[in-house]
């Protein structure tokens, strides 16, 4: 193999998922294409590379590229290259050769061994300074950290996830345990872990390997939803994950139990299997309930029956039966539960519980678990409703590994009634914090709609809680007459029943348009979303106009979509500044959307050039707009629809998607002027009645289904739920049963 030293010259193409690097390098005889798996390499950067000679069919001649190291630049003009080629924020030609100036050849060595002295550079301050050492070094480290991966079959992308979880002592962590990888990194599975530890030389039978293993089995069941998996189920799962005998699993199971990194109950003679994490949300949710429900409340000097007749005068409005029976409910029961569709009153019965109890001098707290839904409830009540994480203080340990919260049983909330809405969207991990932070005393009133999709993350928290029968339950099960001029309610609630809705009924606000095919499908969704709906309402295409499709991926999913509608609704052009991420290319004007809670994302609101509110925090469904880009910088500003500004570095784009579409479980908790919904083949698992129910939930004003009444009707029949393992229901019965009973 041939050796060759040189200075990248340009970038020709660079595959950022695998790191395959086309590019130009200028050796000290000559100027050559070279070609290979170069990961990271950037403009001006002296690399070495092994290999050999080829000639391509098309472009001739170029030298393959099978490995390459980092060379310190030595010359002046390459350290400016170096330093100026954007690895290094807010460092341009200018700044790297008043750098070069003064340090000369030995500016790198400066910047990474004594930093400070850049102070004697003109126009670097303390704070330019700190900002170039730790890009310095951080861009050093990982570029060690993604070559020594790649031996291990680990591509850059992932390679830098690794790097962001566990920084310079990733090489050690990873030799120490690999398997470690699939439990702490999002994203790596354990198929990947595996693989890396095979070519390590771990034994397929090695204590970690099934120990990890049986973990990931049980980590991956809360991704689907459930708490715990049966005994048998898990033995299968994790069979077929470490092909390996069952009794070694079994064997590795019970290891796991008594070191107490699982749980193991039994529920109706099954052995239930837990992570402990769930094991914990789900005892401590049982307990919590039944305590509160139990305690002895502060008692109202009020006469429930005036209060509500002087209710109805000021509102104009009678109340239905089990209105009223929910405002009575609420003022002598600790725990409360309110359920009920579209159209049943829910906001106006949750309007007059909060005004009783002002007008007796009680402190009232309003919750939602995102912070659209947090938004809506603010609007809906005309008083300020926050997410659930930040009503318990979210916070980040000094190591910024683990979410802490600052209210828990140590330091409760102090509110004498805290109202949370959307609680179907809320997990068994979220509701243990929550009612952890409750002091026994405090009135509790859980608000949601269990016919919408379960939460994301495990438990069915919700439904449990209403099927146990230990707490009050009110069903608002009356539409009202005004809402039955909606035709989103109407058929909302007659697709809950199993019906058919009425369709393109002349002056409503509920439409399908019948399509046979998928082209057919998208390329109206993209008419209806770019002419036909803002031209017949005057909607806004990006800020009135939501797309919700049943999944990501398919002929008329998600990741179709999004990139269809960017072309049409935010078409390139040259005064907007692109960046090109894997598969997604991000744009200036875009809309996107968080994709997962990020607790120590800095942000603020800035009105008239002044900044008027900081805090941390963005999270998962979260929309807003690319309003600029810093290529120089290495950035992008995005606007969240409650006017959050917040600064993206590239190397974090990982966490937005695209969101001219989105699926509809990503729109819970969230409303929109208008949803258009394609409706074609899918899977059936998700092509369900209460995906539907729950899709056409979030509009407003205007419903435009697009696509074969055949698969509108099949979802409509399709009222199975997939089972979700949770042993909450069972916990609340018999801790009532041994308290109350």
């Amino acid at each position: 193999m041939l050796e060759i030293n040189g200075i990248i010259q340009e970038i020709i193409y660079k595959n950022e998922d695998n790191g395959y690097t086309i590019a130009v390098l200028e050796s000290d005889d000559d100027v050559l294409t070279v070609v290979g798996n170069m990961p990271l390499v950037s403009d001006g950067e002296n690399i070495s590379v092994e290999g050999s000679f080829i000639v391509h069919k098309t472009y001739g001649e170029q030298f393959k590229v099978e490995s390459y190291k980092l060379v310190a630049p030595s010359t002046e003009s390459g350290v400016i290259k170096y330093l100026s080629s954007g690895l290094l924020p807010g460092v341009g030609e200018k700044t790297a050769e008043k750098i070069v100036n003064v340090f000369g050849t030995e500016a790198l060595d400066i910047i990474q061994y004594n930093p400070e002295r850049l102070s004697e550079v003109e126009g670097i301050g303390k704070k330019k300074i700190e900002k170039i050492a730790d890009s310095f070094v951080e861009q050093r480290e990982l570029k060690e950290v993604v070559m020594y991966l790649q031996n291990f079959d680990i591509n850059p992308n992932l390679g830098m996830k690794i790097y962001k979880k566990y920084g310079s002592e990733t090489i050690a962590k990873i030799n120490q345990n690999p398997y470690r990888l699939s439990e702490e990194v999002y994203g790596i599975g354990f198929g990947l872990t595996d693989k890396i530890a095979q070519n390590m030389g771990i034994a397929k039978d090695s204590s970690y390997r099934i120990k990890a293993g049986i973990v990931y089995a049980l980590n991956k069941s809360g991704i689907d939803g459930h708490t715990y998996l049966p005994e048998e189920e898990l033995l299968a799962r994790a069979a077929e994950i470490l092909r390996i005998d069952r009794e070694l699993i079994e064997q590795g199971i019970m290891d796991l139990a008594v070191s107490q990194k699982i749980q193991i109950e039994v529920f109706d003679g099954i052995r239930a299997v837990y992570s402990m994490i769930h094991y914990n949300a789900e005892t401590g949710v049982s307990k919590r309930i039944v305590e509160l429900s139990q305690s002895e409340i502060a008692p109202l000097d009020v006469d429930i029956e005036e209060e509500i007749e002087r209710l109805e005068v000021e509102n104009g409005m009678e109340f239905a039966k089990n209105q009223k029976k929910a405002i009575r409910e609420s003022i002598s029961n600790g725990v409360l539960v309110v359920t009920g569709g579209p159209g049943t009153g829910k906001t106006t019965t949750i309007n007059s519980i909060i005004d009783i109890f002002e007008e007796n001098k009680l402190e009232v707290i309003l919750a939602a678990p995102t912070g659209r839904a947090a938004k809506r409830m603010s609007e809906a009540t005309g008083r300020e409703a926050s997410t659930i994480h930040r009503l318990l203080e979210y916070t980040f340990g000094d190591d910024t590994i683990g979410m802490y919260f600052g209210k828990d049983d140590g330091a409760p909330i102090e509110a004498d009634v805290i109202i949370v809405d959307e609680v179907s969207m809320v997990d068994i991990i979220l509701m243990n914090s929550l009612l952890k932070a409750i002091t026994p005393g405090t009135r509790l009133i859980i608000v949601g709609d269990t016919d919408q999709l379960p939460s994301v993350g495990p438990g069915n928290v919700l439904k449990d809680i209403i099927e146990s029968k230990i707490i009050p339950v009110v069903k608002l099960d009356e539409i009202f007459r005004q809402a039955k001029e909606s035709m989103i309610i109407v058929n909302a609630h007659r697709i809950n029943s199993g019906e058919k809705p009425y369709l393109n009924q002349k002056g409503k606000d509920f439409f399908l348009i019948r399509e046979s095919d998928p082209e057919s499908i998208v390329e109206t969704v993209l008419e209806l979303a770019k002419y036909r709906l803002p031209k017949f309402n005057g909607y806004d295409s990006m800020r009135d106009i939501q797309v919700l499709s049943c999944s990501k991926k398919g002929d008329v999913g998600v990741n179709i979509l999004n990139k269809k509608l960017q072309q049409v609704l935010n078409p390139p052009k040259h005064y907007k500044p692109e960046k090109k991420v894997g598969e997604a290319l991000y744009r200036a004007g875009d809309k996107i959307m968080q994709i997962k809670n990020n607790y120590n994302t800095k942000w603020k609101r800035v009105s008239q050039g002044r900044v008027i509110g900081e805090g941390e925090g963005v999270f998962n469904g979260d929309l807003g707009y690319i309003v600029s880009m810093d290529m120089e910088e290495g950035e992008l500003l995005v606007v969240f629809d409650d006017d959050r500004e917040v600064v993206y570095k590239f190397n974090q784009l990982d966490e937005i998607r695209h969101a001219y579409a989105t699926t509809v479980h990503k729109s819970q908790g969230s409303e929109f002027p208008v949803v258009i919904m394609p409706i074609y083949w899918g899977p059936p698992m998700l092509l369900t009645r209460n995906l539907l129910y729950t899709g056409i939930t979030r509009a407003k004003e205007m419903v435009v289904l697009v696509g074969m009444e055949k698969y509108l009707d099949y979802m409509i029949g399709n009222d199975k739920i997939t089972e979700r393992y949770s042993g909450l229901k069972k916990r609340l019965e018999r801790i009532y049963d041994y308290i109350v009973r």
